[in-house]
C-alpha cells in the first residue's frame, strides 16, 4: 500500500497546488518513468512538486499583500 501511495504522491502534490494540467502532465510522464528507469527521476519529481507548492505559497502572500 506505501508503494501505491509513493508512486502517486508527486503527480497527487501538484494536484493539490491547483495546478491541474500539470498534475495530468506529470502524471502521464511519471508512471513510464518509474516503470522504465526503477525510479531513478523520483527526486526530479519530488523536486517539480515542491517547487510548484512553494510557488502556490507565494502566489496567495502576495495576493494577500495586494488586497490589504
Amino acid at each position: 500500500m506505501n508503494y501505491v501511495l509513493a508512486l502517486f504522491l508527486p503527480p497527487l502534490s501538484i494536484l493539490l497546488t491547483g495546478r491541474i494540467l500539470t498534475s495530468i502532465v506529470v502524471f502521464l510522464i511519471w508512471i513510464p518513468a518509474i516503470l522504465f528507469s526503477g525510479g531513478l527521476t523520483h527526486p526530479m519529481f519530488i523536486l517539480l512538486a515542491w517547487i510548484l507548492i512553494y510557488q502556490a505559497g507565494e502566489e496567495r502572500r502576495a495576493r494577500r499583500l495586494r488586497d490589504d
